[in-house]
C-alpha cells in the first residue's frame, strides 16, 4: 500500500511539474509587458552604463522612456528617472551629474541628476525647447541645437487662430513634423557656470541631422578633444532642398566662420574626432544618385581638411555609425547577409574584426580603456545591454525576463534559395510554437519595409504575434534590401515590382517545397514598401487568401507633391509631367482589376511619409470592383504608430481578417468590447 501510495505522489509530483512548465503562445496583451533598451552610454569611470528604457502603456495609453543605470560588473539595473518623457542620456566629464532631455514640462529642455542624490532638475531654460546636446571636454560648457524660435508660437499658447502656412521651398512636409516652416537648427554653446546662451551658426541651414530621412543615427555635432572647435553637418548647397548633400564642417567654439572639410556632393555624415583631434571618421555616399539605394561606406579625413580615404571600398557592405575606440581602430556597424554586427579596423585601413560576438547589434559606446557597452537583440531576446570587458562579452540587462517568462516563441530558422534568374536570396521563416514536423501549416508572407533593410530573425513583435497563432510566417531579405552587397541593392532603382517580386514568389516556392505549408491557405501582408509589394503581388497572383497592406501607395501620380519623396520620385521615375506613362506603369493600381485576394486596408491619419490618401483610394476602387476589403483609418498616426491603444487594435484586426480567411474562424473583425 505504502508502494502505490509513493507512486502515486511522485506521479501527481510529475504531472503538475509539466503542468507548470508548459508554455504558451505570446499574445497581444504581451506587447504591452515588453520594453525596449536604447542609447546605451558608459560613464567615465567605466563602472556604469545609462541607457533609455521605453515601453507602451495600455491602461494610459501612452508611451514612456525613462533613464535607467547598470553597473558594468554586473547587478541589478537601477531607475534613475520616473516621468516617462526622459531620453538621451549624456555623462558629464567628472562622473558628478547625468544629464537628459525631457519634455515633463511641454518644452523639452535639458536636466541633470546629481550623481550623489537628489531629483532631476531642468538646467536649461529655452524658449522653443533642446534638440541635443553635448557636453564640452572640461564639463565647462554644453553645446545645444536649437531650433529657430517660432514667430507663431505666442498665437498658439494664446488660443488664437493660427496663420496660414507659407509655403517657399520645394521640401514642405515631414512625417510627425507636417509642414515645415523656414525654420533651421542651429548650434549654441551654453556656458554651465552662467546659465549664458551664444549662437555660434547662423544662416538658412540645419547645422545638425540635415539629411532628409528619419535616422536612427543622427548627425550630431561633436566638441574636439581640446574643446577649441565643433564639428558638425550641414547640407549648404544654394538649394539644399533639391539635393541629398550634406558635408562636414567646423567651427571655433567661440564662433565665427565655418570651416568646410568635405566636397562629396552626396551626404556625409555621423562624424566622430579621433582621441588625438588630428582625424575624423564619418558615413560617405560615393553614388548619391542612387539616392537611398546607394551603400554607405566609412571614410576619415584629416581634422585640417583634405583627401578622404574610404575605409571600406573591398567591403561591399553597408555601414554606418562610426566611432574611434581606444586601441587604434575604428568602430562601426555592418549589415552582412542577416546581422547587424559590430566590428573593427585599423584607422588607416585594413582587415574587419568582430568585436561583439552578438550577430543584430543596435547602439554602442566605447570606454578609453576598452570596455564595449551595447544593446542586441536576439530571436528570442527583444534586447538587453550588453559589455565585453577584457575580451569576454557580459549581458547586463535582462529587462524582458520576466515578461517573457512562460511563453514558447516562434522559432527562427535562416533559408536561402536562388531566385528566378539565378540570384542567391536569404530570408527567415518562424515556426509557431510546438511546431510539428510532417503536419501542414497556414503561413504568411510578411514583407519588410524600406526597401533598404533586411530581415535579420531577431525577436519583431509582428511576426512573433502571428507566428503564436499558428502560422508559418516567411520574410525575404528581396533585391533592393541591404546586407548583400551594393548591385544586390541598386538593382531596383527605378524598377518596383519586379525583381522583388521574383524573389518574393520564388522564395514562397521554396518554403512550400518543403512540405510543412498548406498551399491552399496564404496570406501576405506588409507595411510600408512591404505594403507597396504587397499592392503589387495581389495584382499579379490569385495565390494569396488574404492580404494586408498597411501604409502603402499604388497610384504614384497621386504622391508627387504630396508625399515626402519628391527627390526619390524625380531620380528614379521622372518629372510627372515628362514622364506619366512611366508612372502608370509602375503603379500597382492600374493593374487592380486583376485582385481577388480580400484585402484589409490600413493608414494612419496622419501620416506624411504614405499619405492616407493613397489607402483611402485603393480601398473604394477594390469596393467598386468587388473585392472584399476593408480601410482602417486610426485618428492622429503618423507613418508609425505611438498610441498604445491603436496598436493593440491593428494587432486584432491582423489576426481577426487572416484567421478568418486562412483558418475558417466566423468574424474578420476582432470581438468588440463588452
Amino acid at each position: 500500500m505504502k508502494r502505490v501510495f509513493l507512486i502515486l505522489v511522485l506521479l501527481l509530483f510529475e504531472i503538475t511539474t509539466a503542468f507548470a512548465q508548459k508554455k504558451r503562445p505570446l499574445t497581444v496583451d504581451d506587447y504591452f509587458a515588453l520594453k525596449d533598451v536604447s542609447d546605451v552610454h558608459i560613464s567615465p569611470d567605466g563602472k556604469w552604463v545609462a541607457y533609455v528604457a521605453s515601453n507602451s502603456d495600455e491602461s494610459k495609453d501612452e508611451e514612456f522612456s525613462n533613464i535607467c543605470l547598470v553597473p558594468v560588473s554586473g547587478g541589478d539595473p537601477l531607475q534613475a528617472t520616473f516621468s516617462g518623457k526622459d531620453e538621451h542620456p549624456r555623462w558629464s566629464p567628472d562622473n558628478k551629474f547625468l544629464a537628459f532631455l525631457s519634455d515633463r514640462n511641454k518644452k523639452t529642455q535639458v536636466y541633470l541628476l546629481n550623481r550623489g542624490g537628489g531629483e532631476a532638475f531642468p538646467f536649461t531654460d529655452v524658449a522653443q525647447g533642446v534638440d541635443d546636446f553635448e557636453w564640452s571636454p572640461d564639463g565647462k560648457k554644453l553645446l545645444l541645437v536649437l531650433i529657430d524660435p517660432d514667430p507663431d508660437e505666442k498665437d498658439k499658447e494664446d488660443g488664437k487662430a493660427p496663420p496660414p502656412y507659407v509655403i517657399t521651398r520645394p521640401f514642405f512636409k515631414f512625417d510627425e513634423v507636417g509642414y515645415i516652416k523656414n525654420l533651421y537648427k542651429h548650434l549654441y554653446v551654453f556656458d554651465v557656470a552662467t546659465h549664458t546662451l551664444k549662437q555660434i551658426t547662423f544662416g538658412p541651414y540645419d547645422d545638425a541631422n540635415p539629411t532628409k530621412s528619419d535616422s536612427d543615427y543622427p548627425s550630431s555635432p561633436r566638441w574636439s578633444p581640446d574643446g577649441k572647435q565643433i564639428l558638425f553637418v550641414s547640407n549648404r548647397t544654394t538649394e539644399p532642398d533639391l539635393n541629398t548633400n550634406s558635408d562636414l564642417f567646423v567651427v571655433s567654439s567661440d564662433g565665427g566662420e565655418p570651416k568646410q572639410l568635405t566636397t562629396n556632393e552626396g551626404p556625409d555624415q555621423i562624424p566622430d574626432w579621433s582621441p588625438d583631434g588630428n582625424s575624423i571618421v564619418y558615413v560617405t555616399s560615393l553614388e548619391p544618385k542612387y539616392l537611398w539605394f546607394d551603400q554607405l561606406d566609412i571614410a576619415t579625413i584629416p581634422a585640417t581638411g583634405g583627401k578622404p580615404r574610404i575605409l571600406t571600398t573591398d567591403v561591399d557592405r553597408n555601414t554606418w555609425n562610426p566611432r574611434f575606440g581606444p586601441n587604434g581602430h575604428i568602430y562601426f556597424l555592418i549589415e552582412d547577409s542577416g546581422t547587424q554586427r559590430l566590428v573593427s579596423m585599423p584607422a588607416n585601413g585594413g582587415s574587419i574584426t568582430e568585436a561583439t560576438p552578438e550577430k543584430v547589434v543596435y547602439d554602442y559606446d566605447i570606454h578609453p580603456e576598452g570596455t564595449i557597452v551595447y544593446d542586441a537583440v536576439r530571436p528570442d531576446l527583444p534586447g538587453d545591454v550588453f559589455a565585453m570587458i577584457d575580451g569576454k562579452a557580459k549581458q547586463l540587462t535582462r529587462v524582458n525576463d520576466e515578461a517573457l517568462k512562460g511563453i514558447e516563441p516562434g522559432t527562427a530558422e535562416r533559408i536561402r534559395f536562388a531566385s528566378k534568374d539565378g540570384t542567391p536570396v536569404e530570408g527567415f521563416i518562424t515556426k509557431p510554437p510546438g511546431f510539428e514536423p510532417g503536419k501542414k501549416y497556414p503561413a504568411i508572407l510578411w514583407i519588410h519595409g524600406g526597401p533598404n533593410e533586411q530581415e535579420t530573425g531577431e525577436f519583431y513583435f509582428t511576426t512573433q504575434f502571428l507566428a503564436s497563432r499558428g502560422y508559418v510566417i516567411i520574410g525575404i531579405t528581396y533585391r533592393g534590401s541591404t546586407g548583400y552587397g551594393s548591385k544586390f541593392q541598386k538593382e531596383i532603382f527605378g524598377d518596383w515590382g519586379n525583381k522583388e517580386v521574383e524573389d518574393l514568389m520564388t522564395g514562397l516556392d521554396y518554403v512550400i517545397s518543403q512540405g510543412y505549408i498548406d498551399a491552399d491557405r496564404i496570406g501576405v501582408g506588409g507595411h510600408s514598401y512591404g505594403a507597396i509589394l504587397t499592392d503589387y503581388l495581389i495584382t499579379k497572383t490569385d495565390r494569396f487568401k488574404a492580404a494586408i497592406t498597411d501604409a502603402g501607395e499604388s497610384n504614384y501620380l497621386m504622391n508627387y507633391g504630396v508625399d515626402q519623396y519628391l527627390l526619390d520620385w524625380e531620380a528614379e521615375v521622372g518629372k510627372p509631367w515628362e514622364n506619366p506613362q512611366r508612372y502608370i506603369e509602375l503603379s500597382p493600381y492600374f493593374q487592380l482589376k486583376n485582385v481577388q485576394t480580400p484585402t484589409l486596408v490600413v493608414c494612419g491619419e496622419e501620416d506624411w511619409n504614405v499619405p492616407l490618401i493613397n489607402s483611402e483610394q485603393l480601398y473604394l476602387s477594390l469596393l467598386r470592383l468587388g473585392v472584399e476589403t476593408m480601410l482602417l483609418v486610426y485618428p492622429e498616426q503618423p507613418h508609425t504608430f505611438w498610441r498604445p491603444s491603436y496598436i493593440k487594435d491593428r494587432y486584432q484586426r491582423y489576426a481577426a481578417w487572416y484567421d478568418h480567411f486562412l483558418k475558417g474562424a466566423p468574424d474578420k473583425v476582432p470581438p468588440s468590447k463588452p
